[in-house]
């Protein structure tokens, strides 16, 4: 495979082990981007340049260790794009979307000529998914809009959007800078949505949520970006 232009570097969130550099290596000389590997316990530092992948190992990483791992992010670094990698099946990247803010998803038996496809994609500011995984989000996301996740319990559309957002890890300012609202618009939703789901605080939330939602709670900015990626 000849090596394309590199524009950007990556950051492979792994254990370090021989296979762990062996495929960085390989990504190094068929993408041309610099890679380094970093543990899942280490910081990862601020590039000088911006351009940024962070490729996360799912077999190190687990879905519910995601939304802790992702809030913990230096400031410089919540913009940056995610991909998620090891991913087993279908089912396994629906409940990893839901749990972060995804850019690019690859499975296990994915070729590391598509990785470094992938690669490049991302880092140039593009989603990378396999088809079925794009139809399924976009069926959610218009699902979503029709109210049809909507639980019993009466969440508005408003609800539901902070239900998705909080689900995602998102702080009560991060949910308003996403949903252009005050921090106390965010928490008076809140005490709604807490009120209505009969539960106090955001633990409990988050466990309602993952019982009576799951994986199929979409990512609200991964389904708007899949929804403008399909319209271009």
């Amino acid at each position: 495979m000849s090596q394309e232009k590199s524009t950007g570097s990556v950051y492979i969130v792994t254990e370090k082990s021989p296979q762990a550099q062996l495929f960085a290596e390989y990504l190094n000389k068929h993408t041309g981007c610099p890679i380094t590997i970093h543990s899942p316990q280490s910081a990862l530092p601020i590039s000088a340049s911006g351009n940024v992948l962070i490729l996360i190992d799912s077999d190190h990483i687990g879905i519910d260790a995601l939304p802790e791992w992702q809030d913990k992010l230096p400031e410089a670094l919540t913009k940056t794009p995610l991909a998620a990698f090891n991913i087993h099946d279908m089912d396994h990247a629906l409940e990893a979307l839901s749990c972060a803010q995804l850019k690019g998803v690859f499975y296990r038996n994915e070729s590391l000529e598509v990785i470094c496809k992938g690669i490049h994609a991302l880092l140039e500011g593009e989603l990378w998914m396999s088809r079925d995984l794009m139809a399924r989000l976009i069926l959610f996301y218009r699902k979503y809009q029709s109210n049809a996740f909507r639980p019993a319990c009466g969440l508005t559309n408003r609800e539901m959007e902070i239900i998705s957002l909080l689900s995602a890890g998102s702080s009560n300012q991060q949910i308003a800078e996403k949903l252009f609202v005050s921090e106390h618009t965010v928490k008076s939703h809140l005490y709604n949505i807490f009120r209505k789901i009969n539960v106090h605080n955001r633990i409990q939330a988050l466990n309602w949520i993952h019982q009576n939602l799951g994986p199929i709670l979409p990512n609200i900015e991964t389904a708007r970006s899949l929804q403008r990626h399909r319209q271009r």
